[in-house]
């Protein structure tokens, strides 16, 4: 969570290797809590929900359990499963609930207010797959988290830098409790300072005794709701009790021999995935050399292409029925790909439909076990902080998940405004997320766990570090660290990193009818890949996450 203005970490060279377990998450003190259920006898998903719980704590910016998310699981044997634990519409939501007095869409109300919260799914999900697929008691798992919340931890440096922030200062000011919780007198915190979370501390502790309970029911759901009423939220106690994590099968692709094992609606991001490797397959992606011209053109048309599939098609399966076969078919990506021509930027009209806002503060993380079980994760408050509103008395921040509704029906303009009827809010429904959490796999062993945080970029970061380590055979840490490009069909121009594509790539971009922007750092994709010929878990924290860490044991 770097501060504006920041200057990035060095870059890694190589991955940290490990015979045995790995961790990598956004948080050095987080990975650490994992690795250490893994040397104690857990297996994959025991530590991924330890690990989930500890980012909680020390990752503020999107590590949570008042927000929502997606696990994906590959068993050794190479059967798969996915847990989705991503936010709910209360339901009392509807969907013109963005709209003020006059019927004008309001973007206060959409991202920026009470109402702006979903139900939270993070506890459920993490619940589900232990009560499914976990080896240790669930207090153990839990118990670091809490005791770490009440008695404090040493705050990394990416953190400090963070709530140094100014800008994020001013916004967190507008909730005392938020204000109470992470400075002191009003004044951030310096790196190595300790900081106590006693309220979020409580929270983890009744989490831990009770499960799900602790937080869906009791003094945390009385906290909740009274934090609803008072500043005009929708979400009941009966919301909270209604709330259910649900376990769906993934969605599979195969690229050039290797499967691709990812996340289904009400993520976009596997579909969308898949959607573009059926595309990229076809061509000769080696031999237009890694970021060239040609390379970048084609990525960018086939990202194109995929999210205007997204938004006119993808939402929650429970409530619409996404073309999911359709969309990854092989002959559909044939057919999009005779679409493109190979040396002129394809249009992207303001009368197509647009894609709407989803923010980049997320979080990823990837746990693989001895055994072999692979673990990807990726979950989030929406927002930076979510709401930025620290529940008075429970000590954990409130996501704005709704934000990733369509702002109102009908309403989609040039800004990146929606009104597509796939995302509507409805009472009960997941909003649409590009979460991305992925497995790869090959000849029935396991290749590499990897996602990424970022909003729409996640997509097309994840895609890219598959990219590379598949079509461009690079070693772990590189394929992490390699410069990414972004293109969401409208705006309709490619964003890339302001480091690694110079000028006379950019330039022949132009040329052939590309609008090309310079951007700041995308995605933080912390990843494991597998070395084929050690049997060796290589693990690969992204260097744009300040406090991020690899470690295994």
């Amino acid at each position: 969570m770097p501060a504006l203005g920041a200057q990035p970490a060095p870059k890694p060279a190589s991955a940290v290797e490990s015979a045995n377990g790995m961790v990598v998450s956004a948080s050095t003190i987080a990975s650490q809590v994992g690795r250490d259920v893994l040397a104690n006898g857990g297996n994959a998903v025991d530590a991924a929900i330890a690990t989930g719980f500890a980012l909680a704590v020390t990752y503020p910016t999107a590590g949570n359990i008042g927000g929502g998310g997606f696990m994906v699981i590959r068993f050794p044997d190479g059967r798969a499963t996915t847990i989705d634990f991503r936010e709910r519409a209360p339901v009392a939501a509807t969907p013109s609930m963005f709209t003020d007095s006059t019927g004008n869409y309001s973007a206060r109300l959409h991202h920026g207010s009470h109402k702006a919260v979903g139900v939270p799914g993070t506890v459920a999900g993490f619940d589900l797959a232990h009560q499914k697929y976990g080896k240790v008691t669930w207090a153990k798992l839990v118990d670091p988290a809490a005791r770490m919340a009440d008695t404090g931890f040493m705050v990394p440096v990416g953190l400090a830098a963070s709530l140094g922030s100014p800008r994020l200062q001013e916004r967190l000011a507008a909730y005392p409790a938020t204000m109470a919780a992470y400075y002191r007198a009003g004044k951030p915190y310096a790196a190595g300072e300790r900081m106590v979370l006693s309220d979020l501390g409580n929270t983890l502790s009744r989490i831990r005794d009770l499960r799900r309970d602790g937080f869906y029911k009791g003094t945390t759901a009385h906290l909740i709701t009274a934090e609803m009423r008072k500043n005009g939220g929708l979400i009941t106690e009966q919301d909270l009790l209604a709330y259910e994590a649900k376990e769906r099968a993934p969605v599979r692709g195969i690229f050039k021999g290797y499967d691709v094992i990812t996340m289904p609606p009400p993520s976009s991001g596997g579909v969308a995935m898949i959607e573009m490797l059926n595309i990229l397959e076809g061509l000769d992606l080696k031999g237009a050399g890694h970021n060239s011209p040609q390379y970048v053109h084609w990525l960018a048309e086939s990202m194109r292409r995929a999210f205007r599939d997204r938004a006119i098609h993808l939402g929650d399966p429970d409530f619409t029925k996404p073309p999911v076969d359709r969309l990854t078919s092989k002959a559909y990506g044939t057919r999009l790909r005779s679409t493109i021509d190979a040396n002129k930027a394809s249009p992207s009209s303001p009368a197509d439909v647009t894609q709407g806002y989803e923010s980049d503060e997320t979080t990823h993380y990837s746990v693989v076990d001895k055994d072999g079980l692979a673990v990807s994760v990726t979950y989030t408050l929406e927002a930076g902080y979510g709401l930025g509103a620290v529940v008075e008395g429970a000590g954990f921040l409130l996501n704005n998940e709704m934000g990733d509704f369509n702002g109102k029906p009908g309403l989609t303009d040039s800004t990146g405004l929606i009104g597509t009827a796939p995302n509507v809010a409805s009472p009960g429904k997941r909003m649409l997320s590009s979460m991305s959490p992925t497995i790869v796999a090959k000849d029935g062993k396991l290749v590499a766990v990897v996602g990424s945080p970022g909003g729409r970029t996640i997509i097309n970061t994840v895609l890219q570090v598959v990219l590379n380590l598949i079509a461009f055979d690079m070693p772990a840490q590189l394929a992490v660290n390699a410069p990414r490009l972004h293109h969401q069909w409208l705006p309709n121009a490619i964003t890339v990193e302001r480091e690694g594509f110079d000028a006379a790539t950019l330039d022949a971009l132009r040329a052939k009818g590309h609008v090309v922007r310079i951007g700041s750092q995308q995605g933080t994709a912390h990843s494991i890949v597998i070395d084929a010929r050690t049997g060796k878990k290589l693990g690969a924290a992204d260097p744009r996450d300040r406090d991020a860490g690899a470690i295994g044991h």
